[in-house]
C-alpha cells in the first residue's frame, strides 16, 4: 500500500510541474468548491492488486482490470469474477484502457511514464478473444496510449496524456492510418463513447482548467462542447470516464479522490462520491453478478470500490 501511494503521488508531482511550465502564474490554490450530489454508498469490493488504471465488465460474469506491478515494469489484464475469483488473461506491458466489444476485449499497452516522456513508439492496441483467450496486435507504433474508445465505423482513438503532443489519435479498425484528431484538445486522457447521442467524450488531466470536452462525430468541424469542473486542474487530475443510462458523464478525479457527475446538457456538475484516493476508472456494472445501477471505481491503490446511488 505504501508503494501504490508513494507512486500516485509521484504522478501527482508530475502533474503539477507539467502544468506549472504550462501555464506560468497559474495559482496552485486550494480547488473551488463544488457541488455536492447527493452521496452514493461506497464499498471496497477488491483490494490486494498492483495499479489499476482501468476496468471493463466482459458480460460473463468477470471485471477485466488493467494491472501494473508497483515493483517495477510489466502489467497484466486480469479478470475478476463477480464470486471473487481472479485470474491472469494476458501479460502486458503498462496496459491502459479496456473496451468491450461483444466477443473482444481491446486495450492499450505502453502507457508508461517513460514512453510518454521519451516520445517512445512501443504502445499498441491489443484484441483478447474471450472465448478463446487469444491475444493479437490490432494497431502498434503508438505512444503512451492512455485512453481508448471504439466509434461506430470501426475507428479506434485512443489519448495521450503525458509528453508531447497531449492529442487525440485516430486509427483506422484494422490497426492502419494512425492520425491527428480534434487537436485542440489537449492532456487528453478519459475516452467514452455514447451511442444515444454520437458523442465522444473526452477528459482533460494536467490542463489548468479540467474539462469534459464533447465531441459530435455528426458536426466533425464543429468545435467540442464542454463541462467546466471547479478546482485547480492538476490538483483534480481528471482520469477515465463513463456515459451513465441517465446520460450524464461520471468522472474520476484521480488526485482528488473523487468522482464527479457532469451533465452533458446543462454542464452543471456535482461530486458523488470522495475518499477514494487514487481514483482511475468508473463503470458501470454489466454482466451476471454485476449490479447496472453501480459504479466500480479503480485505483491506483490497488482497490476497486462499488459506487451505489440512493434509493
Amino acid at each position: 500500500m505504501a508503494m501504490h501511494r508513494a507512486v500516485g503521488k509521484a504522478v501527482l508531482a508530475v502533474s503539477v510541474a507539467l502544468a506549472t511550465v504550462a501555464a506560468p502564474g497559474t495559482s496552485g490554490a486550494e480547488p473551488a468548491t463544488v457541488e455536492t450530489c447527493e452521496r452514493w454508498a461506497a464499498t471496497t469490493v477488491a483490494a490486494g492488486y498492483g495499479i489499476l488504471e482501468n476496468l471493463a465488465f466482459d458480460g460473463r460474469g468477470g471485471m477485466l482490470l488493467s494491472e501494473v506491478p508497483a515493483s517495477g515494469p510489466g502489467g497484466a489484464l486480469r479478470r475478476h469474477g463477480a464470486d471473487g475469483s481472479r485470474e491472469v488473461l494476458a501479460r502486458a506491458s503498462s496496459p491502459g484502457a479496456i473496451v468491450v466489444a461483444g466477443n473482444t476485449a481491446y486495450f492499450t499497452t505502453g502507457n508508461a511514464l517513460s514512453s510518454g516522456f521519451a516520445g517512445r513508439t512501443d504502445g499498441t492496441i491489443e484484441a483478447l478473444e474471450l472465448a478463446r483467450g487469444t491475444v493479437s496486435t490490432v494497431a502498434a507504433g503508438l505512444t503512451a496510449p492512455n485512453g481508448l474508445a471504439q466509434l461506430p465505423d470501426g475507428d479506434f482513438v485512443v489519448s495521450r496524456d503525458l509528453g508531447e503532443p497531449t492529442t487525440l489519435t485516430r486509427i483506422a479498425g484494422d490497426g492502419s492510418g494512425a492520425r491527428p484528431y480534434v487537436t485542440e484538445l489537449t492532456s487528453t486522457n478519459g475516452l467514452a463513447y455514447d451511442p444515444n447521442r454520437r458523442k465522444l467524450f473526452v477528459s482533460t488531466t494536467f490542463d489548468p482548467t479540467t474539462t469534459v470536452a464533447a465531441i459530435d462525430l455528426d458536426r466533425a468541424d464543429a468545435a467540442p462542447a464542454r463541462i467546466t469542473l471547479p478546482g485547480f486542474g492538476p490538483l483534480n487530475s481528471a482520469d477515465d470516464l463513463t456515459v451513465g443510462a441517465d446520460g450524464n458523464v461520471y468522472l474520476a478525479l484521480n488526485a482528488a479522490g473523487r468522482v464527479v457527475r457532469g451533465d452533458r446538457d446543462t454542464g452543471r456538475s456535482c461530486v458523488v462520491a470522495e475518499g477514494i484516493p487514487f481514483a482511475t476508472s468508473p463503470r458501470f456494472g454489466a454482466g451476471p453478478g454485476w449490479d447496472p445501477r453501480s459504479l466500480y471505481v479503480t485505483s491506483f491503490a490497488g482497490t476497486v470500490t462499488r459506487l451505489t446511488p440512493p434509493a
